[in-house]
């Protein structure tokens, strides 16, 4: 048998072929399409060779298991020009290959040094035995549903079939990960064992008399929980039907194809189920749905984690020491995931009182992890003291990079940027995590506007992934590579922006909000709104959103852009009806009153706060299909539009970074891909004429930029013009 080029297959004295999984060249083992070659080959060895009684298959990358598919190479390969019958063989050989492992008559058991997801895992379930090392930072889900697909490696069928159609389908529906000892509980790992054992414990149960029969090909084992016609399992399907369309509205043709291949494939043997699941896997791929998801979400986002857009010809550089200015909890939440990235932290406020109180916030996010088993105690020590609260400025001697998270007012950023900057070595960057006002006029307040930058983080900051970094005019090519060094090492996912008022995040995501308040002026109830909003595949509707933005903010910026512009300030829609409920006492989710009321009792629901109807009464409580297709069109090609003239102006010009931008920063639907994948799918013309007859009906704020009206004329799209920059620039 010829050399594998990412197996290595030893057999010890016993017979026990340890199969040793580790692309070369990769920090962590992915499925290849070289890998879904080479599986077939040592799984008909094993199946062969007499001298093999069983097999262990584990990692040799310290990052671990596998992080399933290559998603670039499997959709490539699928997709690329090829018929239907090319794309389904294609797709059937990691399934047939993992079938062949299954039933080749020996034992074979998965040590699993490390995560398992999606095409990891389920290579894994395909063995007879799955032995987990005992570490918390271990996941092992099926996750696929995130980038718009479903598991396409039997990932439907087997985790069915071990834990009943309920817990599969949630886990699927959710991609959710399981840490080691919640699997085995849930009943899809066998063993738990001491971290590095994985592999003595694999043998044990080789060596014990492991069979190697799965429970699906054992004639007397049952569904758990019951198939589609069981009295108990009918419910799964009933039930379940109405809980996903709530969950996915529509949006998502994953969802349905998930569920259909899960109650097709349960009602037959295992080999036709994989073949009904391949069949509904490729039917996904080939959706416009599926394929902006994975080049958005998956491709793309790579693309930047790894630096895409730093400038070339600037040395990598390692911050160390960063100081953060502002102890609130936007402050306190970027100390907690620089801890994190083992970067010392000076966190400054006005008064001790107040600094402590942010480390404190750090503290409670850090005993978290260490209730979740994610960190030790020393751990825990070490991360708390490598933050230092203070109201001493001479501490941020030393650090290479400040960021100020103070209140969104000029004259306080600009004395805090003088008294940092007096500590700063040239050559250390100044960044202001501001979301609304231009960075070029707070430089003005720097000595070195060339070090000075917009770093803008999203709340909660432990949980949002996007920093929109913004360049001023003076900014220089120094001091955006060493925030993107900054960014990457905290493990946030970055975008560059060139300055405007609200940037680019800020600026299209209140478009949202303000369109709502422009249907709620034309008379639709509150709760018509928010639905439609949820219907687009928003996280939640505009009035909500509202909410949780907070009310009397939006009425601080609108009142400082109406100082700034004078007489070029255009009003937005509902401004005065914010006001009114602002100086009404009503600021949003912050302090329980809003558009909504929010109760104090944790976990009560809340509700629309009745006053609403007073300062602005409902006039259309029904909808039909005609109208919530309307206003759905209206919330997404408000945003779209207003990218696009962000585009025009010359704010952003990178679509990787203006779809994932809009989906991490403010939760443009992710199943369009992000906006100008949405634009691009639609068609230029079609979206203008869209686009033309809004702005006649609902206002000029629909208008299609001119740049829209060009690239319809010639044909063109945003991601091939964009190809074809990147071609010609390699």
């Amino acid at each position: 048998m010829k050399l594998m080029e990412n197996f290595k297959i030893d057999v010890d004295a016993d017979g026990i072929a340890l199969i040793n999984f580790d692309v070369p060249g990769r920090s962590m083992n992915t499925l290849t399409s070289g890998v879904m070659k080479e599986i077939p080959e040592w799984v008909e060895r094993i199946k062969t060779d007499d001298a093999i009684k069983g097999a262990v298959l584990t990692s040799g990358k310290a990052s671990g298991f596998c992080a399933g598919a290559d998603l670039g190479d499997m959709a490539g390969g699928m997709l690329a020009g090829g018929s239907l019958q090319d794309a389904y063989d294609a797709g059937w050989k990691l399934n047939g290959a993992l079938r062949a492992l299954e039933t080749c008559g020996k034992p074979v058991a998965a040590a699993i040094n490390g995560l398992a997801l999606g095409g990891g895992l389920e290579l894994t379930l395909a063995c007879h035995y799955r032995v987990v090392g005992d570490d918390n930072k271990i996941q092992l889900g099926l996750p696929e549903i995130k980038v718009g697909l479903f598991p396409g490696g039997g990932g439907t069928q087997r985790l069915t079939r071990l834990i009943g159609v309920q817990a599969a389908m949630m886990a699927m529906t959710e991609g959710k990960s399981f840490r080691p000892n919640d699997a085995k509980g849930a009943g899809f790992v066998h063993e738990v064992v001491a971290k590095g054992g994985e592999v003595d414990a694999a043998r044990a149960w080789i060596k014990g008399g492991g069979k190697a029969v799965q429970p699906w090909d054992d004639k007397a084992v049952k569904l758990p929980g019951g198939g589609p016609y069981h009295p108990a399992g009918i419910q799964n399907f009933l039930v379940g039907n109405a809980m996903l369309r709530k969950q996915s509205y529509g949006n998502y043709p994953a969802v349905l194809n998930l569920m259909k291949a899960v109650y097709e494939g349960v009602q037959v043997p295992m080999d036709a189920a994989l073949r009904i699941e391949t069949r509904y896997f490729i039917k996904t791929l080939m959706t416009p749905q599926a394929q902006a998801m994975i080049r958005s979400l998956f491709l793309s986002k790579q693309e930047l984690d790894k630096g895409a857009v730093r400038p070339a010809g600037v040395p990598k550089s390692d911050p160390k020491k960063v100081t953060v200015i502002g102890a609130g909890m936007m402050g306190a939440g970027i100390a907690y995931v620089q801890a994190l990235a083992g970067i010392e932290t000076i966190l400054i406020d006005r008064t001790q009182e107040d600094a402590d109180k942010g480390k404190a916030h750090v503290a409670d996010l850090l005993k978290k992890r260490l209730s979740r088993g994610q960190i030790t105690q020393e751990k825990f020590d070490a991360l708390l003291g490598s933050v230092t609260a203070t109201t001493d400025y001479d501490l941020i001697k030393g650090s290479d990079l400040v960021i100020e998270a103070v209140f969104e007012n000029r004259e306080i950023k600009a004395d805090v940027t003088r008294r940092a900057e007096a500590q700063l070595v040239v050559g250390a960057v100044f960044g202001s995590n501001t979301s609304t006002l231009p960075i070029t006029g707070l430089a003005e307040a720097s000595v070195r506007p060339e070090d000075f930058i917009g770093i803008h983080f999203f709340s909660p900051v432990d949980k949002m992934m996007l920093v929109e970094i913004i360049l001023g005019e003076k900014t220089g090519q120094a001091a955006i590579a060493r925030t993107l060094d900054y960014v990457l090492k905290i493990k946030k996912t970055p975008i560059v922006v060139n300055d405007s008022r609200g940037f680019y995040t800020s600026r299209c995501f209140s478009t949202f909000l303000t369109e709502g308040m422009a249907m709620l002026e034309e008379g639709y109830a509150p709760a018509l709104i928010d639905n439609v909003g949820r219907m687009t595949g928003m996280p939640r509707g505009p009035l909500e959103m509202h909410d949780d933005v907070a009310l009397d903010l939006s009425y601080k910026i609108g009142k400082q852009t109406r100082a700034d512009l004078g007489e070029k300030y255009v009003p937005n829609p509902g401004e005065e009806l914010v006001a009114a409920m602002v100086e009404g006492g009503r600021f949003g989710r912050k302090n329980g009153k809003g558009f909504y009321d929010y109760p104090e009792t944790k976990g009560a629901p809340k509700t629309l706060w009745k006053g609403l109807s007073e300062l602005v009464a409902p006039t259309i409580n029904d909808s039909d299909p005609d109208l919530v297709a309307e206003l759905k069109t209206r919330l997404l090609y408000r945003q779209a539009i207003e990218v696009a003239r962000c585009w025009e102006e010359g704010v952003i010009d990178d679509p990787r970074e203006a779809d994932l931008g809009a989906i991490l920063g403010w939760g443009f639907a992710p199943w369009t891909g992000g906006p100008i994948t949405l634009i691009d799918q639609t068609g230029l013309n079609a979206f203008v004429e869209t686009a033309d007859r809004l702005a006649a009906t609902y206002g000029e704020r629909f208008k299609a930029p001119e740049l829209l009206r060009d690239m319809a004329a010639q044909g063109q799209t945003f991601y091939g013009n964009f190809d074809g920059r990147q071609r010609a620039a390699a």
